[in-house]
């Protein structure tokens, strides 16, 4: 460590003209990093529901739906000015950039046809017919058509007041082959539609992924404001620990230095951020903040024992570089494990934040120092911190008492018992969104607004999980097999969130009925292959229903809205029934394949499989990084301990507090854990060091208190302050994450100053550890130190 404090401190003036540099350089990149949001990357690749989705979403529809809907707020939607609005409206959504066209469906779009049995026979046409005229006998065959094609619920609500547009995006533009800017085709929506046609006798409601991302982005308004609020605050409470000016500025710079070669790096490598990343990058400069506050405390606390700004720069270098570093690993761990989640959405969110602690590494730890030596105050701040060290020394003998081993033992027993109590209450945490509508806008958003409506009136909305039905051989003209999808389609119609089902056995059941005069006792799958044949052959692959082939079929299951409840009991409802023996078939095989309700459960299931994993692997590097650096095992123990009892407790908030465990809220657990590192880093670090010279668990860590216990406490407080303020935002999402992390934050912290040395007093007074003695250089560093 001194070869290296003089090899750096040496080329101190070379090592900060070439960050300066550096810093330059990525600030011209780093204001070129944009916002970028993608339908393909919020899918947990692997999965075998995704594995269906992309083999199948071509033929019978992906997830990545849009729907309009205009209501008519003076009547029903049978008046020649509404028919006519929501023609250029239909036109209008045809012409958005990366629509499938193909898949835009509407009362005037040529793929919504009627079938209808007349004197003559069976009548057959659009519902809106090419040579319409808004005359009333044209209203009225329109509104005959509608009920012929049993569109109500469907592209027409259950009171007549609204009527539907819907269609898919394409993940790139078919014009331009470039990646779809979900932002401008959100803003177009606004634009040409919600715009345009909202007045007083119409209102619009849109939903789908690009709808969602756009209001998002719209309050990532708010975002920068609230960072800008916290922002402040951080920079007021650094300056009322430190009460410098200067150590407030510089620490503070160092931390936004490393965002400038965080954000110029992501735009080099190709990378945007995604809405719901966000928070990240204030969370990497809190990550800064913490470590800055521990350097800045042990400059004050050196410069008041004597040395110049130099020396005390140099000490605070070498005495808080190796555990600095290990702590950022360990937070670098954390978040690279995000990794192991296969959604895209999740691993660019791991690249980003690992990218921005890599870099704290470099500002905080090496660049923080090197300022400082040059424009740390004098002996007057040192005699300013003396004094503000002796007001807080009164109050450490007090906290110091639960590194005795009485207290240490009750203590730890209380935390026993508070972790089972924060196990059991936990036990009802749900996995995805609590409420329905979007989890990331709050409940009177507009977007969930439009949502509830839908809800409310369609019977067919957003929500629709497909199960795709493979044939071996020609389906639609076999009764077997019609009649074997027709049972699963009423068992899944009778599952509690299910709106409706929508099959070809169902569709054929109505056909043949008509081909007998419309005679409901017909409605029924004729068992002959000719007639079947007839009953289905008019049922177009435009539906979604069934391949040109006839060889596989869809069955689309419309739910309420996609809570995790909702969507866990849905998906559980079809994969009992596809796996029940009864239900085996050689020659039929159930998958279930696209739409939006299959893709949230496939994320529910990811991330609720992918959690434990990635807290076991940040616990193991911390316990091997630990035990690497200090040679301890117990000091390993100690320092994972508290984070385990964080996370429980922080799961027992989440169900506390309704907010569900998803890909927004995973990382954030992952980011508490890793700042939660820092606090206990620090801490053992000194007690270790306090202890190998031969003192009591007590007296270590009540000397460990005189030197980082403010700076600890006044991290979390710090922290937690400054996000308490996201809890006011537009965006629910950041409010939840608020609120998750100012608890994270303040349980971490206490953890560290409570948990930590009553373990350390536990295992010492159990098994004393033989330490090997201190060399007299090692001794005399340490004195130094202290």
């Amino acid at each position: 460590m001194q070869r290296i404090e003089n090899i750096v401190f040496g080329l101190r003036a070379v090592i900060l003209a070439i960050l300066a540099v550096v810093t330059v350089v990525m600030l011209f990149f780093a204001v070129q990093l944009r916002m970028d949001a993608g339908f393909l990357k919020m899918l947990p690749v692997g999965n075998s529901f995704i594995q269906t989705y992309f083999q199948y979403a071509d033929g019978f529809g992906g997830g990545n739906r849009v729907i309009v809907v205009l209501e008519n707020k003076k009547g029903d939607i049978f008046t020649p000015e509404f028919l006519k609005t929501l023609k250029d409206a239909t036109d209008d959504v045809f012409y958005i950039p990366g629509v499938a066209r193909h898949r835009v469906t509407s009362l005037w779009t040529p793929n919504t046809r009627y079938i209808a049995v007349t004197e003559e026979g069976l009548e057959a046409g659009d519902v809106i017919p090419a040579n319409f005229q808004p005359t009333p006998e044209g209203i009225k065959t329109v509104m005959q058509n509608v009920l012929r094609a049993n569109l109500v619920g469907r592209l027409v609500s259950t009171d007549f007041r609204s009527a539907m547009i819907a269609t898919e995006l394409l993940e790139y533009d078919p014009e331009t082959r470039e990646k779809l800017d979900y932002f401008k085709v959100a803003n177009l929506l606004e634009q040409k539609i919600r715009d345009k046609y909202v007045s007083n006798d119409t209102d619009v409601k849109i939903v789908g992924f690009a709808k969602l991302v756009g209001d998002i982005a719209a309050g990532a308004q708010s975002v920068v404001i609230f960072f800008a609020v916290a922002f402040v605050l951080t920079c007021l409470m650094l300056w009322l620990y430190c009460r410098s000016w200067i150590l407030t500025i510089v620490t503070v710079s160092c931390s936004l230095c490393s965002l400038i070669w965080q954000f110029g790096t992501l735009h080099l490598m190709g990378y945007g951020l995604d809405p719901l990343a966000v928070l990240v990058p204030f969370l990497v400069f809190a990550i800064g903040v913490s470590h800055g506050v521990q350097q800045i405390n042990m400059v004050g606390a050196e410069i008041a024992a004597g040395l110049d700004k130099n020396a005390a720069a140099r000490a605070t270098f070498t005495f808080l570089l190796r555990p600095g570093s290990v702590a950022l690993a360990t937070c670098l761990a954390g978040f690279a494990t995000l990794y192991i989640i296969p959604i895209g959405m999740i691993r660019e969110l791991a690249v980003t934040a690992s990218i921005g602690v890599m870099f704290k590494i470099i500002s905080n730890l090496v660049m923080l120092p090197l300022i400082v030596s040059y424009v740390a105050p004098g002996a007057e701040y040192g005699d300013k911190v003396r004094r503000a060290m002796e007001a807080r020394a009164k109050f450490w003998p007090f906290l110091a008492s639960i590194a005795k081993p009485t207290q240490a033992f009750v203590f730890i027993g209380f935390c026993v018992v508070l972790g089972a109590v924060a196990l059991y209450e936990s036990r009802d945490r749900q996995i995805g969104d609590v409420h329905a509508g979007a989890g990331e806008l709050w409940p009177n958003a507009r977007y969930n607004l439009d949502s509830e409506y839908i809800a409310d009136h369609f019977k067919l909305g957003l929500n629709v999980m497909n199960v795709i039905v493979e044939s071996k051989d020609v389906a639609c003209v076999d009764y077997d097999k019609l009649h074997f999808v027709d049972t699963f389609a009423w068992d899944m119609r009778n599952v509690p969130g299910v709106q409706t089902v929508v099959s070809l056995p169902a569709a054929a059941k109505i056909i043949n009925s008509m081909w007998q005069e419309g005679n409901p006792k017909w409605a029924a799958l004729p068992r002959d292959p000719t007639a079947l044949a007839q009953a289905t052959s008019s049922i177009a692959s435009s539906t979604l229903l069934v391949d040109q082939r006839c060889m596989t079929l869809g069955v689309q299951i419309y739910v309420a809205d996609t809570k995790a409840e909702t969507v866990k009991t849905v998906t559980h409802a079809v994969e009992a029934w596809i796996n029940d023996p009864k239900h085996q078939r050689d020659d039929l095989k159930l998958r279930i394949g696209t739409g939006n309700v299959t893709i949230t459960s496939a994320t529910n299931t990811v991330v609720e499989h992918a959690e434990l994993p990635m807290l076991l692997y940040v616990y193991a590097v911390v316990m091997t990084l630990v035990i690497f650096v200090y040679r301890e095992w117990r000091g390993a123990l100690c320092c994972v301990i508290p984070l385990i009892l964080s996370t429980i407790i922080g799961n027992w908030f989440l169900t506390a507090a309704s907010i569900g465990l998803k890909i927004s809220t995973l990382p954030v657990l992952a980011i508490a854990v890793g700042i939660g590192v820092d606090y206990g880093i620090y801490e053992y670090n000194r007690i270790q060091r306090y202890m190998r010279m031969g003192v009591s668990p007590y007296n270590a860590y009540l000397q460990a208190l005189n030197d980082v216990g403010s700076a600890t406490m006044f991290t979390g407080g710090t922290l937690a302050i400054g996000v308490s303020t996201w809890t006011f935002s537009a965006l629910k999402f950041q409010a939840d994450m608020g609120l998750l992390l100012t608890f994270m934050f303040i349980v971490n912290m206490i953890g560290a100053v409570t948990l930590l040395p009553a373990l350390v007093a536990a295992l010492e007074y159990i098994w004393p550890l033989k330490r090997k003695p201190l060399t007299e250089e090692e001794a005399r560093a340490i004195r130094h130190a202290h």
